[in-house]
């Protein structure tokens, strides 16, 4: 059983596509289709269905990959810990992270990175899924809001405020709400994935308002071209929203409203102890955060 026909095998079944698994992996994709018979040759069975239009793993494939996955992230595991006997961390780094945080936080560092660690490959899986560490082959993650129980190592990156926003032609046109109570006046953009719901920090659960979203968007980034146009009022996390409203793009609305936290953490495996490219990664991504949150 050869590691390289285990990558196919995780590469096709994480894209169900010959064709995408060989693009990824840069192989031809003839290369790739005998990969995968080589590794069904060597383990007696068919894992993957290719009968139909679409694949499908069987269920011995299905039973098959976590066990590839694992052997694959024990493999990378000894190769990040010779990685942190070297005096120069370097190797492939992939980084499960949401989208906004990918914008807003992680690209504005990585040519500082880059510079600093040339022999280190960032990839960015710009995803919300479940990964399932570390059976995921993914070295970070990075995730917004609390943490389910795990054996997952948690460093926290920041805590982000939600700042209201508008844009100042909206606010000129429709005035600035004083309470929460008062949004309902207004034209709201919100989440589609969560209730939306407003709070007078000072009146406690009395000034608590939840109300439904004119236009409901799942990512804040994607969000945030719609409420610069004029569109209305959202809530928006302080680390994308500070620097527009310091040079008056957006204005920043009664910060006594929407005052909800969210934290925001590097997570990565407690098995795989913490390689010297990860390390370096996240420590630069901390600086770089600091540097923000002070305006530097």
């Amino acid at each position: 059983m050869e590691l390289s026909d285990l990558r196919a095998f995780a590469r096709i079944t994480d894209l169900m596509s010959v064709s995408a698994a060989a693009r990824a992996l840069g192989m031809p994709k003839s290369g790739v289709s005998r990969a995968l018979a080589r590794l069904e040759r060597d383990v007696g069975v068919l894992l993957v269905d290719r009968s139909t239009r679409h694949l499908r793993l069987t269920d011995a494939g299905t039973h098959f990959r976590p066990h590839a996955l694992r052997i694959l992230a024990d493999v990378d595991e000894a190769g990040a810990a010779l990685d942190g006997l070297g005096a120069v961390p370097a190797g492939s780094l992939t980084i499960s992270l949401p989208f906004t945080i990918a914008t807003a936080l992680v690209a504005p560092m990585l040519p500082t990175f880059m510079a600093c660690y040339p022999q280190v490959r960032v990839v960015l899986a710009v995803e919300n899924r479940f990964i399932d560490m570390p059976a995921d082959p993914v070295d970070l993650m990075i995730r917004v809001g609390p943490l389910v129980d795990s054996d997952l190592i948690a460093r926290r990156l920041l805590v982000s405020e939600t700042w209201l926003c508008a844009s100042p032609d909206y606010v000129t046109a429709r005035g600035t709400p004083l309470r929460a109570a008062d949004l309902s006046d207004h034209h709201l953009i919100g989440y589609h994935d969560r209730a939306t719901v407003y709070l007078d920090a000072s009146s406690n659960d009395a000034g608590r308002i939840e109300l439904a979203p004119a236009i409901a968007i799942s990512d804040a980034a994607a969000l945030l071209p719609v409420v610069l146009a004029g569109a209305g009022i959202a809530p928006l996390p302080d680390f994308l929203a500070r620097s527009l409203v310091a040079d008056g793009r957006l204005v920043r609305l009664r910060p006594t409203i929407a005052r909800e936290q969210s934290v925001i953490h590097a997570v990565y495996p407690s098995h795989r102890g913490l390689s010297a490219k990860v390390r370096v990664f996240i420590d630069a991504l901390v600086a770089s955060v600091s540097h923000r949150e002070l305006g530097v």
